[in-house]
């Protein structure tokens, strides 16, 4: 039988500076098997930890939590249990948030694992899920779950991690100088990867020089003897280095990465060709040579791939069997998934990319789409929606994805949202599809004018309300989808 998360004498160690009144009175003589901020998915056996916050408060939960099987349940000191009866483990402490915090640091300091932290502008997700699975071939492997990466996802993810597991993999977000160090902190990773930098959220900074230096603050929590992995391709390279360099008394090993074959990277490319639906790549990885194929398509996936096995390798990993679990590797929902929608002779594929978007994100994914066949009547179709958190250089970023648009020869752009209005003005006649203010309204036109064969590609912001257009296509029946589209 595996060994429980934690023990009950274990939770109020970890959180022995934060217990309020009352709690020397808590039993210890008890088990969990997981943390849980939300009792939707929570499994019996988890600890309930009852976060306040602005439009929910967990503590309205806590009995539903207990009904579900909660082994225990994180409090405020003011909080009333006599409804939960004298069996339930009620744990007092002063400050919700920062319990579940000493619980992560307590997780991670008990653990054996090597730790892996991820950040970047664009592809933190997709490097954290193919790591876990590259590094599942060699071990027991602990990842932040979806994209639990802020203030309370890191804190969650190291709560959840076994003293067991054999690596650690977390997802560490940041729209904010300072926000990387809090989290980096408590995650204290051997090894720190930065995917890329690009203009995500650089509404929040003064200029792209200082969104580096805040991604830089991934390095500043790294352990004796750790290693940054680095991005040798991208135009702020000497930024991160230097920030690196500067790190852990200048001891930090550096690793840069080049998907454009740059032989001074340590982890490069020699060869590669993209396809429709997959890449085939020889690299050399820390002097290893290794051929192997990525199942997703798209010369970003290359460039995270390069990241992942330099990972891999660094860990002490087996490199081989890394680079064969790069196959089986799909597109995850909304970033970059296919689908084929539809009876043959008048079916659709679907590209979502639709969770979030930012300029690097959506020239990575218009350079893919434009890998794909036309096959017969079949057009390129780009749905776009509207991207977030630009600031004042918004519109003129928004109007520059023209250029991506015509490099990857798109046959059609369908734009939804103000700010993609300045796109849809800077369009050439042959490639400008309609313009619309809504989701629903995407949907009205996708409806009658599509047609068999089309590749159709969608991607916005989370606010731009894309990923309502996907689950409606993918809700679509064959029998609609052939009506809407044979002609």
């Amino acid at each position: 039988m595996a060994n429980p998360l934690w023990k009950g004498s274990q939770v109020i160690a970890a959180l022995a500076s934060n217990l309020g009144q009352g709690s020397e009175k808590i039993s210890t003589d008890w088990l969990a098997n997981g943390v849980s901020i939300d009792t939707r998915d929570l499994k019996p056996g988890d600890i309930f930890v009852a976060l306040p916050g602005d439009n929910v408060d967990g503590h309205d939960y806590v009995e539903a939590a207990f009904e579900a099987g909660a082994a225990a349940a994180l409090v405020r000191p003011d909080f009333v249990a006599h409804k939960l009866g004298a069996k339930a483990i009620i744990l007092p402490v002063v400050d919700v948030l920062g319990a579940l915090e000493a619980l992560g640091r307590a997780a991670r300091a008990r653990s054996q694992a090597h730790i892996i932290a991820v950040t970047g502008s664009v592809g933190k997700t997709s490097v954290k899920e193919t790591l876990a699975a590259a590094l599942g071939k060699s071990g027991s492997v602990h990842a932040s779950e979806r994209s639990f990466n802020n203030h309370i996802g890191v804190p969650l993810s190291l709560a959840r991690l076994s003293a067991e597991a054999d690596y650690g993999v977390f997802e560490l977000g940041m729209n904010h100088a300072g926000e990387l160090t809090d989290l980096v902190d408590m995650v204290r990773p051997h090894c720190a990867i930065i995917t890329t930098i690009g203009t995500a959220h650089i509404e929040n900074f003064e200029n792209m020089t200082a969104l580096a230096r805040a991604k830089a603050e991934m390095f500043s929590g790294l352990v004796e003897g750790g290693t940054a992995i680095l991005p040798r391709d991208n135009e702020h390279y000497d930024t991160l280095k230097q920030s690196a360099g500067q790190c852990i008394g200048g001891q930090a090993r550096l690793i840069d990465f080049s998907a454009e074959g740059n032989v001074q990277a340590q982890a490069c490319t020699t060869q590669v060709k993209l396809h429709e639906a997959c890449s085939c790549v020889t690299a050399r990885i820390l002097d290893q040579d290794v051929i192997y194929k990525i199942g997703t398509p798209g010369a970003h996936h290359v460039a995270n791939s390069l990241a992942v096995l330099a990972a891999v390798q660094n860990a002490g990993a087996d490199l081989a069997l890394a680079a064969l679990s790069l196959a089986d590797h799909e597109g995850l929902s909304g970033r970059g998934r296919r689908y084929r929608l539809g009876e043959e002779d008048a079916a659709i594929t679907l590209v979502d990319e639709s969770y979030n978007a930012n300029p690097t994100s959506m020239a990575a994914a218009l350079k893919a789409m434009g890998l794909a066949p036309r096959l017969g009547r079949g057009r390129r179709i780009a749905v776009l929606g509207d991207m977030a958190e630009l600031g004042k250089e918004a519109p003129a970023l928004h109007a520059a994805l023209a250029q991506n648009i015509e490099q990857a020869d798109i046959d059609l752009v369908l734009t939804c949202g103000d700010l993609m209005m300045h796109l849809h003005n800077h369009l050439p006649p042959g490639r400008m599809g309609p313009h619309v203010g809504t989701a629903d309204e995407v949907m009205e036109i996708l409806n009658r004018d599509l047609r068999a064969n089309d590749v159709v590609m969608v991607k916005g912001s989370n606010s731009s309300g894309m990923g309502k257009v996907v689950d409606a296509l993918l809700a679509s029946s064959a029998a609609d989808i052939k009506k809407a589209r044979v002609g």
